[in-house]
Order: C-alpha cells, then structure tokens, then sequence
C-alpha cells in the first residue's frame, strides 16, 4: 500500500540478483516487505535466470506487498529468484550490492516520512546506480518515493495523491478498483491511496496507463543511461487482496500489467 498516513512501518534495502545463462549474472535491486515469507515458497520448478535480493521490508501494512511483487518476479516470463535483505537480515544494502544488480524494487507500505528516514543514507549510492544504467521499480508508495520532498527525485517531475484531487473519482484512502487507460485500452486495477504523477513538459518518459481525470497513473522514464517505472495503483495485486476487501475486478485478477511494467522497466521491451 502507499500511505501518507500515520501508519509506521519500517523499510529495510533490498538487492535482486538476475543470472542469465547465456548473458552472465546480472543483479537487481528493491526494499520488500517482510512478513510470513519462507524460504520454501522460493522455490522453482526450473533454474530461474534472475536472482532478486530484496532490500527493503515494512513490516505492517494492510497486504503483503513486498512477497506479492517477489512472486510475480519469481513467476516472470524470466524468472527472478528473490533474497532479501536489509535491517532484520543480516545483509546490509551496500554500492558492491548494488553494482550486481539490475533492478531495485520500492514496494508499497506506510508513513512516507518514517521510511526515507529510513532509507535517506543510500539515497546518493541509489540514484547514482540508477544513473550508471541500474532500474527502480516503485509501486504506489514506491512510486511516492520515485519523487520529492522526500524521496529519491527519479522522476521528471514530482507525485501527488490521486485519491481526493480533482477529477478523482476516489474520496480518500479507501481500497478499491479502479478504470484507467492503458495505452488507449480500458483497464481495472486494485487502488489504495497511491500517486499520480506530474511530469515536466519535455519529459523523457513514456505514460502507460492515466487515471480517469487524465493525470499519469503508470510511467517509465530515463534516468541517466537507467530507467525508473512507477505505478500508482498495484499491477501485482493478488486474488486475496481483492477478497479480503470484498473487491471484483471486472477483468479478473491478471498480472498482464505487472509483467509489462517489470519488462519496459529493465528494458526488456
């Protein structure tokens, strides 16, 4: 979830670690939420191509955002394997991490202020990765984070929250479905208070997917030689989040979106 709400929960640093076969091992990057993830869930039926090492956690939000994203990379059309790391694991997020990495994903949680408190210190390490050719995934509150005052300032231009400004057909920070335009196609996606984002004119980005009054809901842009995608709504929403809010999708619960954004993210379309 993204919140700027009250709510504290704590973001550890994440790395993902990609092993291609043909190409070498190639790694990402991401903080994930940690809660009720086991090493058995890793596994495989097949030698995944990517290692993902996790390097972030929040402990306390309303879903399991960090293990839903890390599923949705482990099942990717090019698998990732996940590992994570960060406070509470043992590994420390670090530059040598980093330079084996492809992707770092900034998943959903709470208390925006407490978390880049949190992660502020690697602030300089991760936007210079990022600039070298690295990829930052960052999904609703990720997303927040991709701007500033706080954030990492990936974006060109800044975020705000869509649930409430003009034009919105969203109140306040409810969960729910909502339409969006995805490249000229209607689309649902599971929503709960995340960002629009407001783009300098000029910018070097591609919108995806735009919220009913118009504003970016799901954007990739150029970071230096990187690339930084960011989604307001949650692409990887999973059927249980949807149940335990008593919510529908009048497209089924499909992670079509979620794949496409992860590819144009590392640049894999």
């Amino acid at each position: 979830m993204s919140s700027r709400g009250a709510t504290v929960i704590r973001l550890c640093a994440a790395t993902i670690r990609s092993a291609n076969a043909s190409a070498g091992t190639v790694k990402a990057m991401f903080p994930l939420r940690l809660r009720a993830f086991s090493s058995s869930s890793t596994r495989l039926s097949r030698p995944p191509r990517r290692e993902i090492t996790t390097c972030g956690s929040a402990a306390n939000a309303a879903h399991d955002c960090a293990p839903t994203i890390a599923e949705v990379l482990r099942t990717a059309p090019r698998p990732f394997e996940v590992k994570f790391v960060g406070p509470g694991t043992g590994t420390a997020l670090t530059a040598g991490l980093l330079a084996k990495a492809t992707l770092y994903v900034q998943p959903g949680g709470d208390d925006l202020q407490r978390t880049w408190r949190d992660l502020r210190g690697s602030a300089d390490m991760i936007r210079d990765w990022i600039r070298g050719g690295g990829s930052y995934l960052g999904l609703c509150f990720g997303g927040y984070l991709a701007g500033h005052n706080p954030g990492f300032g990936l974006l060109p231009g800044d975020t705000d929250g869509y649930a409430g400004s003009p034009g919105s057909e969203v109140p306040d920070d409810r969960d729910t479905v909502l339409k969006v335009d995805w490249q000229g196609q209607p689309r649902h996606m599971y929503f709960q208070d995340g960002p629009a984002f407001h783009l300098t004119g000029g910018a070097n980005a591609t919108v995806l997917a735009t919220y009913s009054n118009g504003a970016a809901a799901v954007v990739v842009a150029s970071y230096g030689n990187g690339r930084v995608g960011v989604s307001g709504p949650h692409p990887e929403a999973t059927a249980e989040w949807y149940e335990g809010k008593g919510l529908t999708n009048p497209d089924g619960v499909r992670l079509d979106l979620a794949r496409e954004l992860i590819e144009r993210t590392t640049g894999q379309r």
